[in-house]
């Protein structure tokens, strides 16, 4: 049985217990290999939560097929309050908006400036007029602590570290209430991983956020997160904060949260 505690089992960021996503017996298969089986996870409105896994347990298969990137073969997804088997492709479309994503590496688009990226989502869900667009996406660049003159280089101009704060800039588009950041800060060194940290704590703080965040950093699990939830043989081993996950009787979650390197990184203060 996976033993899950809530943001109110131990001091965490979550502002109330609304439960903004809800995943029960998730089922993902590709071909004859399944990935995730009968996973179960909840995610609170105001929190940021830490997925960590070995490689290959399906943290990204988890987080595309909650977005609808990955056919699910059972399991019941609630996003809002909304069983998303059970709504329209308008109602789908209203529930979408309210999502944000950063994926690996920012993905962004070669071709398109940053303002042009930025703008992506405004595009594909509003009707704005393209000073207004202009307007919002300067705004969020400045959100995300991105100069003005980045808005009109592209992709291939910028720094690591630019490249992960345009994607996020690119997230946060369309004002979301929940955002799901792939490895926001693989890549990057030590001192810009935990500005890209920082930065999320603050805009938690200031857009009141929830963050879904797929990440095998261990700094940003303690520095960032509320609770981190452990994937193991398909489903959700556990659930927890970084304290909770070192008293947990597993050889993978002991070496991984009270090992050598937690130690060295943490310097024995956890």
């Amino acid at each position: 049985m996976t033993d899950i505690l809530s943001p109110h089992d131990g001091q965490t960021g979550a502002k109330d217990n609304a439960c903004l996503l809800s995943v029960r017996d998730i089922e993902v298969g590709f071909d004859s290999k399944t990935i995730l089986k009968n996973l179960d996870l909840d995610v609170y409105r105001g929190e940021v939560l830490g997925v960590v896994g070995a490689s290959g347990t399906g943290k990204s298969v988890l987080l595309r097929t909650i977005l609808g990137l990955n056919k699910r073969q059972n399991g019941k997804l609630v996003l809002f309050g909304q069983d998303m088997a059970h709504l329209s492709l308008g109602e789908r479309k209203n529930i979408e908006r309210k999502l944000g994503v950063l994926f690996q590496h920012g993905a962004l688009f070669s071709s398109l400036s940053v303002l042009q990226n930025i703008q992506v989502p405004m595009r594909e869900y509003l009707s704005l007029p393209q000073r207004l667009m202009d307007e919002l996406a300067l705004s969020k660049l400045e959100l995300v602590g991105l100069p003005a003159d980045a808005a009109h280089k592209f992709p291939s101009e910028l720094s690591g570290g630019m490249i992960k704060r345009a994607a996020l800039a690119r997230a946060l588009a369309l004002d979301p209430a929940l955002v799901f950041l792939d490895e926001p800060t693989s890549g990057l060194d030590p001192i810009g991983a935990a500005d890209f940290d920082d930065l999320i704590l603050t805009l938690r703080k200031s857009l009141g956020l929830t963050v879904f965040m797929v990440t095998h950093d261990l700094d940003s699990l303690y520095n960032a997160c509320d609770r981190i939830a452990v994937l193991s043989e398909g489903k959700v081993l556990t659930c927890g904060t970084v304290e909770q996950l070192q008293t947990y009787d597993h050889p993978w979650v002991k070496r991984y949260f009270s090992g050598t390197r937690a130690k060295r990184q943490w310097g024995g203060a956890v």
